[in-house]
């Protein structure tokens, strides 16, 4: 039984459905599903992420990597604090959820003494921007006045761009392949309700990287063109460092493998995974896995090095998430529990470690990795 709404969210969430009614009327009645996604989530003042409900932890949607310990943001700062040793370069993230991943991030470097000049925040949603501001001036009051909140990119940048389950909110066209043809899924407007249609596809962007997949009829997926395009812009931003993307996803022989025939769209909403998009907008949070095998093509065409690709758990560990973890006595169990407890889930098979994918890239800088040193899958993509 999934939890009620209360009537204010509701009442939010039918706002929300009227707003994309009128795009689809204006459409003459039938919108992508990357356009609606795109508005179920960032329409300002409406969408999931522009609007005022908690999103992340127990009291959210789901529970991020930076929000079950500081241990995952402390490691990922030794990955970090090596690349900008070999030189000036600031740290930018883009999209900082709860600002969890900054404090922690931030406060390891000053531990290590290798603190960026600036610690830049990438955020479109105002609303998350002010939880993030107060979380700095709370946890990290100290650094706080590192910290520069954009809304676009900078038109140059050095140092090392982080995203910690960006590209998976990223919208996604939706394909299905049936009757030895391809369609377009999209939204429509029936029976006072959100439904999916359908629209051949014969030509077109969408169509011509749809071709290249490997799959056959009686299939369903989905497709990121946002995500090279996300790719492509980071790529002519950076001088010099690196890209790290942490996301959930897979090679695209997995991706598509026939076992996953409906795809991988769902929609979080308190801690429940749901195969209906349409249930509660503007109330749940809408992703889809990456298609990491997309995310390193479009690295490498538009100049960028592929410096490695790995599993969460293979990262954390070649980065020394369990030396940090024994920074607390193992005897000291109200303490060193609740972190191993949080270090299993973060890379456990079985949990978030094999799911996680972590991938880098980086340019006018040829240092290895410290967290691919071993286990590195760049040969799967």
């Amino acid at each position: 039984m999934l939890p009620e709404p209360s009537p204010d969210a509701l009442q939010h969430s039918q706002k929300l459905i009227a707003h994309i009614r009128a795009a689809i009327d204006a459409q003459g009645g039938w919108i992508g599903f990357a356009r609606y996604m795109e508005m179920a989530l960032y329409a300002p003042g409406l969408g999931y992420y522009a609007a005022g409900a908690v999103k992340f932890g127990a009291a959210g949607d789901f529970v991020t990597a930076p929000e079950l310990s500081p241990l995952f943001g402390r490691t990922l700062a030794h990955q970090v604090a090596r690349i900008l040793s070999r030189g000036d370069g600031d740290v930018l993230e883009l999209g900082a959820g709860s600002g969890k991943l900054a404090v922690d991030v931030l406060l390891e470097l000053d531990r290590i003494g290798a603190l960026p000049s600036r610690y830049y925040i990438l955020e479109v949603s105002a609303e998350l921007r002010t939880r993030q501001q107060a979380r700095l001036s709370q946890d990290a009051p100290h650094l706080a006045d590192r910290v520069v909140w954009l809304e676009s990119l900078p038109p140059t940048f050095s140092g090392v761009i982080l995203a910690n389950e960006v590209l998976d909110a990223l919208p996604v066209q939706i394909v299905q392949w049936r009757n030895e043809k391809c369609f377009e899924r999209g939204v429509a407007w029936e029976d006072d309700r959100l439904v999916w249609r359908d629209r051949e596809l014969t030509s077109g962007s969408l169509w011509d990287a749809a071709q290249k997949l490997p799959v056959s009829c009686d299939y369903t997926s989905e497709l990121c063109l946002a995500a090279p395009a996300l790719i492509r812009t980071l790529a002519n931003t950076l001088e010099r460092g690196a890209l790290l993307f942490i996301d959930y996803g897979f090679p695209r022989a997995e991706y598509y493998h026939p076992q996953r025939h409906m795809g991988t769209l769902r929609a979080h909403y308190r801690h429940h995974a749901l195969d209906d998009p349409f249930y509660l907008p503007g109330l749940c949070d809408l992703t889809a896995h990456v298609d990491f095998s997309a995310i390193a093509a479009a690295g490498v065409t538009s100049g960028l090095r592929l410096a490695g690709y790995t599993s969460q758990a293979g990262f954390l560990l070649n980065a020394g998430i369990t030396d940090l973890l024994m920074q607390t006595p193992p005897a000291d169990a109200a303490a060193y529990l609740p972190q191993a407890n949080a270090v299993q889930r973060l890379t456990s098979p079985a949990e978030m470690g094999e799911l996680f994918k972590v991938i880098a890239f980086t340019k006018e800088w040829d240092m290895p990795l410290i967290g691919f040193s071993r286990g590195d899958r760049r040969y799967t993509l």
